[in-house]
């Protein structure tokens, strides 16, 4: 299930990334930057504009 509830363009934003820890900053729509340890499945999802990242490694699987 995707949480779109704070994009509202109802979207998911995956961005693929290799750290796990990672920050946004909204890119062109901007927000304060704020910062995420990704999971146990590789994932965090940004609060503010719904953005998705995923370990690389967490691909695969």
């Amino acid at each position: 299930m995707v949480d779109t509830q704070n994009n509202p363009r109802g979207e998911a934003l995956d961005v693929f990334v290799e750290s796990n820890r990672v920050s946004c900053d909204g890119g062109t729509s901007g927000h304060p930057k704020v910062y995420y340890d990704l999971n146990e499945d590789g994932e965090a999802w940004c609060f503010y504009c719904s953005r998705h990242f995923i370990r690389q490694s967490a691909k695969a699987d």
